[in-house]
């Protein structure tokens, strides 16, 4: 996951984002409102993690900014205001989810990939149709053709290009390929992930004057035309 943290606590970031990084995560950190609003509106996050009590702008009025500006990213609160009031508020901004101070990071943790899910299940129903270079992806059929030619992939093989469009041009790493497609944690180092890497591969770029699946050594991978 690409995740975007808004938090002005720098312990509390730290904590954050070495936990997530440790599980292969990228994490970007902002401590302000301001920043953090700027940085959300781009759209190469899939989690936005935003304190609700931040200097030059508050957590609230960055959440309704984002929302009433159309962005989409699944939000979870983090704040020491727990009364159940303030939560209702939270969630009517426009945030997903809200979560406690002090937590557990496990907890953090699950609540984030249970917000990851469900954005890329939100993501499915509203486009049908995706064009990365010359490869046309239909995802209401679940075709596959590239340079007009059809191509044939196992199921899959076609769940993970699904989840490489839905990050097109994005570093995916490995740990987001083994927690979004087999849904359970295990040594990052087998090799089950480059077997199928390879014979995606095969199948999208062979033949073909461009290559659009990219590896990036000791990172992850990319799909793009660039």
């Amino acid at each position: 996951m690409n995740i975007l943290l808004v938090e002005d606590d720098q312990k509390t970031a730290a904590f954050i984002a070495r936990g997530f990084s440790e599980l292969g995560h990228a994490v970007d950190c902002s401590a302000d409102g301001e920043g953090g609003l700027e940085r959300a509106r781009q759209p190469v996050y899939d989690v936005l993690i935003v304190d609700r009590m931040l200097p030059g702008r508050s957590g609230l009025s960055l959440i309704e900014a984002l929302r009433s500006g159309g962005v989409k990213t699944p939000i979870l609160i983090l704040t020491a205001l727990s009364a159940v009031d303030e939560r209702v508020e939270g969630l009517e901004a426009g945030a997903d989810d809200y979560l406690g101070k002090p937590f557990a990071f496990s907890e953090l943790l699950a609540r984030v990939r249970a917000l990851h899910r469900r954005g890329l299940n939100d993501d499915v129903a509203d486009r049908d149709q995706v064009l990365i270079g010359d490869l046309h992806v239909d995802l209401r059929a679940r075709g596959v053709c590239r340079a007009g030619r059809r191509l044939d992939l196992t199921p899959q093989e076609y769940r993970l290009l699904e989840f490489l469009v839905r990050h097109a041009g994005q570093t995916v790493t490995r740990t987001m390929l083994l927690e979004g497609l087999w849904s359970y944690d295990f040594d990052t180092r087998t090799n089950i992930i480059d077997a199928h890497i390879s014979r995606l591969r095969a199948k999208i770029d062979r033949g073909f004057e461009r290559p659009l699946l990219h590896t990036l050594r000791g990172v992850g991978y990319v799909l793009d035309a660039e």
